[in-house]
């Protein structure tokens, strides 16, 4: 008997922290969608008509194969985002957590605290911290050239 394959099962090679592995071309999709659109609201619904499957099927298939859930992932996504952003001295954590899709304040400390460990103002004074650090690591070093 031979089995049909249909775009769903298709697989496509990522490349992940752990090399190259085989994901399902829908799942692959919806991931892309979800960090084209992460600073955005989004829902199972959106990221299911995007990618043309059933938003039960989507879910399920997504936990398989990311190893987080749909919502987890989308949360990872997004402070991701607000990490990188809380390098620069710029903006505000309130605009950040805003500016990377959070729908509340309280919403992206939580998420933060859960993935870091720390709120996203101890992370930024941590970041800057080792800013300074490099920075006069440097200077000593380019002292002892001179």
């Amino acid at each position: 008997m031979k089995m049909k394959t249909t775009p769903s099962l298709q697989l496509k090679t990522v490349r992940s922290r752990e090399g190259n592995r085989a994901e399902p071309v829908k799942i692959w999709k919806a991931r892309n969608f979800i960090h084209e659109h992460s600073d955005e609201e989004l829902s199972l619904t959106q990221v299911e008509k995007a990618v043309n499957i059933s938003g039960n099927h989507l879910s399920e298939k997504f936990k398989q194969v990311t190893g987080v859930n749909f919502v987890d992932y989308i949360a990872r996504a997004r402070f991701e985002k607000a990490r990188g952003l809380l390098h620069g001295p710029n903006l505000r954590v309130s605009e950040i957590a805003f500016a990377v899709g959070f729908q509340s304040l309280s919403q992206f400390n939580r998420v933060f605290r859960k993935l870091s460990g720390k709120s996203p103002t101890e992370f930024r004074a941590g970041a800057r911290q080792a800013e300074l650090a490099r920075a006069k690591r440097k200077r000593r070093r380019s002292v002892r050239i001179s």
